[in-house]
């Protein structure tokens, strides 16, 4: 399991409207190409986005849906990348004392990428990026 974190000056609302904007969601998460729908929904449990994900030309058309969802607080998604497998994503939002968030994201890979060596390593990596650019959208730094 990859697990990252990162300090956001803005609060726990702020991090969240992000959060709750499908059309945000390929700004921030890296690896999202593009928005091809969402539910009007969203973030609510069992709401799905539906995107395109990938590298380049290697890209495919799939799905994340809301598991859990505790604004502004929690939200857990399954990101599913059809035929490889599927990526358990959990986000909590902590509220800082001096008025920010930190923001902790663990993710996992199940069915075949789980069992790729490195994986846990490349996921990390990715959410690294991934929390730099929640970051810059919710600050307004973009």
């Amino acid at each position: 399991m990859a697990e990252n974190e990162i300090d956001i000056d803005a609060a726990p609302e702020r991090v969240w409207e992000v959060l709750a904007q499908p059309a945000l969601y390929d700004d921030w998460v890296f690896g999202a190409q593009a928005i091809r729908d969402a539910d009007e929904s969203w973030p609510a449990p069992g709401a799905k986005l539906h995107h395109r994900t990938g590298v380049g030309p290697l890209a495919v058309d799939d799905e994340t849906r809301v598991v859990e969802a505790d604004p502004p607080r929690r939200l857990v998604l399954e990101a599913k990348v059809r035929p490889l497998g599927s990526f358990p994503i959990t986000l909590d939002l902590e509220p800082r004392a001096e008025g920010g968030t930190l923001v902790r994201l663990t993710e996992e890979a199940t069915g075949p990428l789980g069992r790729v060596p490195g994986n846990e390593t490349a996921i990390g990596v990715r959410n690294t990026f991934s929390l730099r650019r929640l970051k810059q959208l919710a600050e307004g730094t973009t």
